[in-house]
């Protein structure tokens, strides 16, 4: 269950509280730090690591290796891989048994699953965290206990942390399902900006027949979307003033019940008025086939401009974006409608379960504690900037008079200094291998831009369009994101949520497209659904929400 005025009031104290405390401990920290992998002779401890490498960075000659090294006693013995085939070489290294000390991992290249985590933490592979954190590891510790979704996610139900996942609260990924809508074609219509699915639709349908470019054409394409996975799906933002579509397990919650929303009335209800937009030809059929690129060639025509809405999580993905990008500035975001039973906002948790972070029973004692105790080194304030960020003065620097904050209720803590055109990479941080306390109040932190459609004011751009999406999911959601299935039953769960998700998928389009009949077919439909074993698929999805921490 979301709670989510006290968590919102956690996360922006969080900056002062938390990573200001730990930024006063800096020089005790680096201190224990310079201790931890020496072994009694002096030598620094070899530790073994296999790690995501992108093309910009070399982790050997790395500057902000040498500093690791150097503060926590380790010496490196790097195996990198490059993000094409990282899951697959991270699968052969465990199956062949030579695997690492450490997995260091970014987690939307390849990550350890909840399933692998505990088969191997049952195995013996994989180390338990628990008591090296106890022990070693103050702000990690803090940061679990300060955040309910986070603890969820990383502690197995059986109370053990086999790994950890990075904590990257992007806020605007947490709101995907965002609607563009062109507002030059709106003023120069005269249109208001709509609030209700009907008044929606009118304002397409003046899209499609009022020639708002100009070239005498029929040829505007009033809404469009793609098939990836970043808030591109045309349907959800559209079902959600009818039913709340999570655009992932399609699954709802009420009082502490997991039930599913894909066989209600209300689901049945969007799809009649989805169809009814289709019928129109006011949704571009390329939206439920075509990729990203295609998508982006409907925003960026050269020609006339074509597009009244997209779907997605942010505008570059189905066009340019900057000062100079021609139409850049005439899409703006467009609040949830307020339909018929809700208005709701898809929310997802913008970080994935699983583990970045894992050590093996091939890791030495001391191995271990140089390398959870570098790990919390990444939970402070200091080491959160430098090991993501790169050098003071070169790959950032600390707010000036006048600069503002993405969020401009909280200070503002450093800006980023982005490559000149031609410098050559500087090499001095570990990147998104690294971010592991970047919450909401940090992130927030960071000065962007005041000009929205500008280069540097894109996060500003997202930021703003995320508040309008703020508060609009329900009360309680199913918070997938935070269980773990029972791994006796972990295969058939993962079978029966693919097939369900594909069966849902699949027949709304049917009934959009009107190769099935909602008036005819809907009872069928449901039957179908209840044959792919939807209510042992529900008991074992209530069963994973009972046994986390976060139904407590």
């Amino acid at each position: 269950m979301r709670k989510t005025g006290t968590r919102l009031l956690v996360l922006i104290l969080m900056l002062s509280l938390v990573l200001a405390g730990c930024s006063g401990g800096n020089d005790n920290e680096g201190s224990e730090g310079t201790e931890g992998g020496l072994q009694d002779s002096g030598e620094k401890v070899t530790i073994n690591v296999f790690a995501h490498q992108s093309s910009d960075v070399d982790l050997k000659t790395n500057k902000f290796t040498k500093k690791m090294e150097e503060q926590f006693g380790i010496k490196f013995n790097w195996t990198t891989v490059p993000f094409d085939g990282a899951a697959e070489k991270r699968q052969i290294s465990l199956a062949s048994g030579d695997y690492p000390d450490l997995y260091m991992l970014i987690p939307w290249v390849d990550r350890f699953s909840q399933t692998d985590l505990l088969k191997f933490g049952q195995q013996g592979v994989i180390v338990p965290l628990n008591d090296l954190i106890e022990e070693h590891a103050p702000h990690i510790k803090e940061v679990l206990e300060n955040n309910e979704y986070y603890k969820a996610m990383n502690t197995a139900p059986d109370g053990k942390i086999y790994g950890l996942t990075g904590l990257n609260e992007c806020f605007h990924c947490s709101y995907p399902n965002k609607m563009w809508i062109n507002t030059k074609w709106l003023d120069q219509l005269g249109l208001a900006q709509p609030t209700t699915p009907e008044e929606f639709k009118a304002v397409l349908e003046a899209f499609k027949t009022q020639d708002p470019n100009g070239n005498g054409k029929a040829d505007e394409v009033p809404l469009s979307g793609s098939v990836e996975n970043f808030g591109v799906h045309v349907i959800p933002y559209l079902m959600n003033g009818f039913i709340y579509n999570d655009d992932r397990t399609y699954l709802i919650m009420k009082e502490g019940k997991v039930d599913t929303a894909a066989n209600k009335p209300e689901w049945r209800e969007a799809l009649a008025y989805i169809k009814s937009l289709y019928d129109g030809g006011l949704i571009d059929p390329g939206a439920f086939t075509q990729n990203a690129g295609a998508y982006k060639k409907i925003g960026d025509n050269a020609d006339a401009q074509l597009l009244g809405a997209g779907a997605g999580m942010h505008p570059a993905l189905f066009l340019t974006t900057g000062e100079d990008a021609p139409y850049s500035k005439d899409y703006n975001p467009l609040p949830p409608l307020q339909g018929p039973h809700a208005n709701y906002a898809t929310f997802n948790y913008p970080i994935d379960p699983g583990a970045s972070f894992v050590l093996t029973n091939k890791a030495s004692k001391e191995a271990q504690i140089a390398a959870i105790k570098m790990l919390d080194y990444f939970y402070t304030q200091e080491g959160a900037m430098l090991s993501y960020l790169g050098e003071e003065g070169k790959s950032w620097r600390k707010p000036q008079d006048g600069e503002i904050a993405l969020n401009d209720k909280v200070e503002p803590l450093y800006k980023s200094i982005p490559l000149e055109s031609g410098e050559q990479p500087r090499n001095d941080s570990w990147g998104a291998l690294t971010q592991y306390n970047h919450h909401r109040a940090y992130r927030d932190s960071e000065v962007q831009g005041t000009d929205i459609y500008a280069n540097d004011g894109y996060e500003r751009r997202l930021y703003e369009a995320t508040l309008l999406m703020e508060g609009k999911e329900p009360k309680e959601i199913f918070p997938h994101w935070a269980l773990w299935v029972d791994p006796l039953v972990a295969d058939e769960a993962s079978m029966m949520q693919t097939n369900i998700k594909d069966y849902v998928d699949q027949n709304a389009l049917l009934f959009i497209t009107g190769a099935k009949s909602l008036d005819k077919d809907w009872d069928d439909y449901v039957k179908g659904l209840e044959g792919l074993n939807m209510q042992r698929y529900l008991e074992i999805m209530q069963a994973a929400y009972d046994s986390s921490t976060i139904s407590k």
